[in-house]
């Protein structure tokens, strides 16, 4: 008779929902709070895309629009965080779908979280070879005299390279890599709000900064004042936080690997969210305080990734310290790659492991380490091709000169943020729907998911259709003038969507629904976690 195999509860809770322990269970709930701490990385998305936001209202919407969206997005994540508690596996939002409404919105709900996910690797480490050569940029004329899309390319597949690297090497490595990025991201932000507090000669006034406009998208005539201006340009600024607080799934994909993970896990998703939000914006009211002249913020930083606070730095602050205040981002940027890129291997395992993914025995297969090594090649090579765009050199207006910009990359990102939310946003609606004959885990909101969940979904729901919109009038077919010189200029995410939402479709329709059952199981028969869900959450019986 075979020995019994004694399993702790995190291991036991795994069993019911079908798998076996493979993954290495080393991680802490501070470790599974810092991979999503520092996805969603401060020093990322709040220098990459802060020109995002005062293209699209200035200061106002920056100072007023970061706070109030990250209540909303706070709300999604609380609403994630059930759902992570009831169900704590690497599949995550996917395998919430599947087993709250069969496998059909599995299907859908994954492949959107997998897309997403790649996209935002690509994005972060591309800001961070951006960010690297806008720091050397800064400090050698000789250096910046020599910039090029491909140089900043190349910097792009280095970081790619050394991030694989890490990511292969040990789990273990990447729980303690990640606990260092909080310190990093943490310390980093006081070190750069201190610096632009004190460096400075003087510094915009509390007016400037919470009222002052600013409307770069020549969209009605350029005004910053009426009903069109708030309803027409200002709402383009949410994407400033919609697309640096996002990631936080990572919490749910690594809960496999998380201690504790029916409560850590749900604690690591909102915390993560609300101690970001907090000090996001902060570090965005010490740039707006530092700004010395509004209007060639406005003339000069719109042609690049980080041209912005470029611009503000080099205005505020001597060439050694704006150096250092790069250079201390462009560091949070690499450990925020290093997070999104675990986040994007263990979700493909997951999916990998349900048979999703054409290749699956590649993307789901472990090393010594009991690491998805070959996962994390694909995601590389994945990167690497959807940012070749990038490369092309697109000149558009800023000011009196044309600058160099990867428009065509651009769309990409959006379509990572667009795709990571509406993944999002299904489970969410599904345990709404559920209601009460939902199972809940250790951590619940308790009655208060029936308006949650709705505004949950309903923020998701217009800032995904902000995400759409052109961003300026030379994207805008509607505007007098348009035509095909100006179709570089297009906002490419919503025929990226489209294409992406048909593929799949047809991919559902003519292959996948005769195969794809939702999760496979990797151990006996969970018939204890399949009573809990079955049949009213679309689950076996």
């Amino acid at each position: 008779m075979p020995e019994a195999v004694i399993l702790d509860a995190d291991e036991q809770r795994l069993a019911e929902m079908g798998y076996k322990q493979e993954l290495n269970r080393s991680w802490s709930g501070f470790s599974n709070f810092a991979i999503s701490f520092s996805i969603i990385s401060i020093l990322a998305g709040c220098f990459t895309t802060f020109g995002v936001g005062w293209n699209n209202g200035g200061p106002m919407a920056i100072a007023w629009g970061w706070p109030i969206v990250s209540i909303f997005i706070l709300i999604i994540g609380l609403c994630m965080s059930e759902l992570v508690s009831a169900f704590p596996t690497s599949g995550g939002i996917y395998w919430w779908a599947s087993k709250l409404a069969g496998a059909k919105a599995g299907y859908y709900t994954g492949w959107l979280n997998l897309i997403g996910l790649l996209a935002i690797d690509a994005s972060v480490a591309y800001g961070c070879a951006t960010f690297f050569d806008l720091t050397l940029d800064i400090y050698s004329k000789s250096w910046a005299a020599g910039y090029s899309l491909t140089r900043v390319f190349i910097i792009f597949v280095i970081v790619l390279i050394l991030v694989a690297l890490v990511n292969i090497f040990s789990s273990h490595l990447l729980a303690v890599l990640n606990n260092i990025s909080v310190w990093w991201h943490v310390a980093g932000a006081s070190i750069i709000v201190a610096i632009l507090l004190i460096a400075p000669n003087h510094h915009a006034s509390a007016s400037a900064v919470f009222t002052h406009t600013v409307n770069n998208t020549g969209f009605f005539g350029g005004h910053t004042g009426g009903i069109a201006f708030f309803l027409g340009v200002v709402p383009l600024s949410v994407i400033l936080t919609q697309y640096t607080i996002t990631g936080y799934d990572a919490s749910a994909h690594l809960s496999e690997e998380t201690h504790s993970a029916a409560n850590s896990a749900a604690k690591g998703i909102w915390r993560s969210i609300f101690y970001s939000a907090i000090g996001g914006w902060i570090l965005l009211l010490a740039f707006l305080f530092a700004v010395q002249d509004e209007g060639a913020v406005s003339a000069g930083g719109g042609g690049f990734t980080g041209g912005s606070v470029a611009i503000i730095f080099t205005q505020a602050l001597t060439v050694n310290w704006a150096s250092l205040v790069l250079a201390v981002a462009t560091v949070g940027q690499f450990f925020c790659t290093v997070a999104c890129m675990t986040s994007t291997t263990r979700m493909l395992f997951a999916f990998s492991r349900d048979g999703a993914v054409p290749g699956s025995r590649y993307w789901s297969k472990l090393n010594k380490n009991r690491v998805p090594v070959y996962g994390v090649v694909l995601s590389v090579v994945v990167a690497v091709l959807i940012t070749l765009p990038a490369i092309v050199k697109v000149d558009i207006p800023v000011g009196n000169e044309l600058v160099p910009s990867p428009v065509a990359f651009f769309a990409v990102v959006s379509i990572g943020v667009v795709g990571l939310y509406v993944a999002f946003a299904i489970p969410i609606f599904l345990r709404w729907k559920a209601g009460d004959s939902f199972t809940p885990g250790a951590w619940t909101l308790g009655k208060k998911y029936k308006w949650m969940c709705l505004v949950a979904v309903a923020e998701i729901a217009i800032t995904s259709f902000i995400a759409l919109m052109p961003t300026s009038t030379l994207g805008a077919p509607w505007y007098p003038g348009f035509g095909w010189a100006n179709l570089k200029f297009v906002n490419y995410t919503p025929i990226v969507l489209g294409v992406m939402l048909l593929l799949l479709w047809i991919g559902w329709h003519l292959s996948a629904k005769k195969w794809f059952t939702g999760p496979k199981m990797t151990i006996g028969e969970p018939v204890a976690a399949e009573r809990e869900i079955a049949p009213e959450f679309g689950g076996r019986t």
